[in-house]
C-alpha cells in the first residue's frame, strides 16, 4: 500500500487525479474486519459494546450495538459556524478513507465502499468549521461526514446544497448501514485536521515561492547589491532553508543588469577618497538584505510540517486499535492532534512573518523619503490630486495586523471538557482553521505588494535591464491589473490577480 504525499494529494484535490482503493486495500478492510466480528465476542472493547467517553463504563447489550453507532453520530453532528469548502472537505475524506484502509480499523468494507463512492462522485458533506477539540480526534466535524453516509444531513453535490437522501437515491447510491464500530472509527480520528492541513501546506509553499520572487526584484528596483544572496555569504551558515532560498534569488536574477556588484562600487577607493560622506548606501534595509535569513527558516518549518502532515495522513489515529497481526485490540490515544496542531502554529507563525515582510517591502516602495526614488505612493499623476496606491497599502496593513492577533499559538489553549474525559486536548483543527485564514490573508498582502511591484517597474522606465522573472511577474500583474494614473478602484482586479497567485503551484 503506497503512502500518500503531499505531491500526490495536490495532484487529487487540484487536478483531478483519483482516489481509488487497491486490492491490498480491500483485503486489509475485510481481514481486520473478519478478526474484529470473531475477537469481539464476550470481550468488552471500548466503542463496540460500551458507551463513549465518560460513560465507557455502561455495557451495551448485542441488540442495541449497532443503532448506538448510529446514535453517536447523530448526537455528534452539531457543528455550527462556516462551511468547510469543498475541496477542503474531498482532503478530508480522503484522509479518512486512507486511514480507514490501512486495516487497523475493524470497519466493514461497505463503509469504505461507500465512502469512496461519495468521493468519486463528488458528494461532498457540509462539514461546519467549529467542532471538535482535537483530542479524541475531530468527533464533531468527522461526524458530518459520517452522518452523510447514513443517508442524513446536506452535501454539496454539483455545486448546490441538497438533501444527502435525494442526492443518493438520483445516483442509486445505498446509504451505509452500521456494522460493529463503524460509527466511531469515521469520526474518532484526524482526518478533519490533516485534511486542512494538507491543503495549508499547498498554498503556504506557493507563497513562499512567491516571496522568494518579489524580494529578488524588489533588490533589483532597489539596484542592491548582489551580495546578500551569494553563495559565500550563505555557505557560511548551514541552515538548509537560507541556502536554498539565496540559491532561488540568484537563479531569478541571473539575466538582470540592474544589480550592483559590490567590488566596482564601495570596494573600489577612488569612490570615496576625499569625502567625508557619500549618499550612496553601503547595505540595504533588512527587508531587502535579509531575505535568506527570513524566509529560510519558514522554508525549513515549512518542510518539516510537511514530514509530519504526511505522516499523520498514512497514520492510523482512530481508537482502539484493531491488530490482526497481533490478534490484539489496542487502546489508547492515536486521535490526539498535537502533532497537527504544533506544526499548523509553527506555519501560521512562519506565514504571518512573511506578510510583515511584504508589508515591509511595500512601505519602502510607498515611502519616498525611504526608498528614494519612487514618487509617494508610487503615484504616477499629480501629487495632492492623486492618491497612486496609498488606499491598497492600508489594506496591507490592516490585513498584516490581524495576521499578528491570529498567530497567538493555539495548541496551548487546552480545555478540559467531556466530563474531564479529555482533560487535555490539542485544538488541532482549530489550529488549522486559523492557519488557512492567515494564509488567505497573506495572499492579499502579496498581491498588493505585487501591484506596486509591478507600478514601480513601470516608473523606472528600464524594464528590458530587468530579470526574466522579473518581467514575468510584471507580465502577470499587468495582465489582471493595469497601471494606476487615475485614481480608480482596483477591487476586482486585485481579486483576480489574487485568484491568479494561489492558482501557482508551490514549492518543489
Amino acid at each position: 500500500m503506497k503512502n500518500i504525499t503531499l505531491d500526490n494529494l495536490e495532484k487529487m484535490l487540484f487536478f483531478g487525479e483519483e482516489y481509488r482503493l487497491s486490492e491490498d486495500q480491500k483485503e486489509r478492510i475485510i481481514a481486520s474486519y473478519e478478526f474484529l466480528v470473531t475477537f469481539s465476542k464476550e470481550k468488552v472493547i471500548y466503542g463496540i459494546n460500551t458507551g463513549f467517553g465518560p460513560m465507557a463504563q455502561h455495557v451495551i447489550s448485542n441488540d442495541k450495538i449497532n443503532q448506538l453507532q448510529y446514535n453517536l453520530i447523530r448526537s455528534h453532528s452539531n457543528g455550527m459556524g462556516k462551511s468547510l469548502p469543498v475541496k477542503y472537505v474531498k482532503a478530508v475524506m480522503i484522509s479518512r478513507l486512507h486511514t480507514l484502509a490501512l486495516g487497523f480499523s475493524g470497519v466493514s468494507s461497505e463503509l469504505t465502499n461507500t465512502l469512496e463512492l461519495f468521493i468519486t462522485n463528488e458528494i461532498y458533506p457540509i462539514i461546519p468549521e467549529h467542532g471538535g477539540v482535537g483530542a479524541s480526534g475531530d468527533l464533531v466535524q468527522l461526524a458530518h461526514v459520517a452522518l452523510a453516509l447514513i443517508g442524513e444531513g446536506k452535501v454539496i453535490h454539483n455545486g448546490l446544497e441538497q438533501d444527502t437522501k435525494t442526492v443518493l437515491d438520483e445516483l442509486g447510491i445505498e446509504p451505509v448501514k452500521l456494522k460493529l464500530r463503524d460509527g466511531i472509527a469515521v469520526i474518532n480520528g484526524t482526518s478533519c485536521m490533516s485534511g486542512i492541513a494538507a491543503i495549508n501546506l499547498v498554498y503556504a509553499g506557493r507563497l513562499i515561492d512567491w516571496a522568494i520572487l518579489a524580494s529578488s526584484v524588489m533588490n533589483e528596483l532597489t539596484a542592491s547589491y548582489d551580495d546578500s544572496f551569494s553563495v559565500e555569504l550563505n555557505e557560511t551558515k548551514l541552515h538548509k532553508g537560507q541556502r536554498r532560498v539565496a540559491a532561488n534569488m540568484r537563479e531569478h536574477v541571473v539575466d538582470g543588469k540592474v544589480l550592483k556588484i559590490r567590488h566596482e562600487h564601495l570596494f573600489n577607493g577612488d569612490e570615496i577618497r576625499g569625502k567625508e560622506y557619500f549618499s550612496e548606501k553601503v547595505q540595504e534595509y533588512y527587508s531587502l538584505r535579509c531575505i535568506p535569513q527570513v524566509i529560510g527558516p519558514i522554508l525549513d518549518a515549512w518542510e518539516y510540517a510537511r514530514e509530519v502532515v504526511e505522516n499523520e495522513y498514512n497514520s492510523a489515529n482512530d481508537n482502539p486499535i484493531i491488530c490482526k497481526d497481533s490478534e490484539n485490540v489496542y487502546h489508547g490515544g492515536n486521535f490526539h492532534g498535537d502533532y497537527i496542531a504544533y506544526e499548523m502554529d509553527k506555519l501560521k507563525i512562519g506565514m504571518t512573518k512573511l506578510s510583515i515582510l511584504m508589508e515591509r517591502q511595500l512601505n519602502y516602495l510607498m515611502n519616498a523619503k525611504l526608498n528614494d526614488k519612487f514618487p509617494p505612493f508610487l503615484n504616477s499623476g499629480k501629487l495632492g490630486f492623486n492618491f497612486g496606491l496609498q488606499g491598497m497599502q492600508f489594506t496591507a496593513v490592516s490585513t498584516t495586523a490581524e495576521n499578528q492577533t491570529l498567530s497567538n499559538p493555539m495548541s496551548i489553549h487546552s480545555i478540559s471538557n467531556n466530563g474531564d474525559n479529555q482533560d487535555i486536548v490539542s485544538m488541532g483543527t482549530n489550529a488549522a482553521l486559523l492557519t488557512k485564514k492567515v494564509i488567505d490573508n497573506t495572499f492579499d498582502v502579496l498581491s498588493i505588494h505585487m501591484v506596486a511591484i509591478a507600478q514601480a517597474i513601470d516608473l523606472s522606465n528600464n524594464l528590458d535591464e530587468f530579470s526574466s522573472s522579473a518581467k514575468a511577474l510584471h507580465r502577470l500583474v499587468r495582465e489582471e491589473v493595469p497601471f494606476l494614473k487615475d485614481d480608480i478602484s482596483l477591487n476586482y482586479n486585485l481579486g483576480q490577480l489574487k485568484n491568479r497567485l494561489l492558482a501557482n503551484q508551490k514549492l518543489k
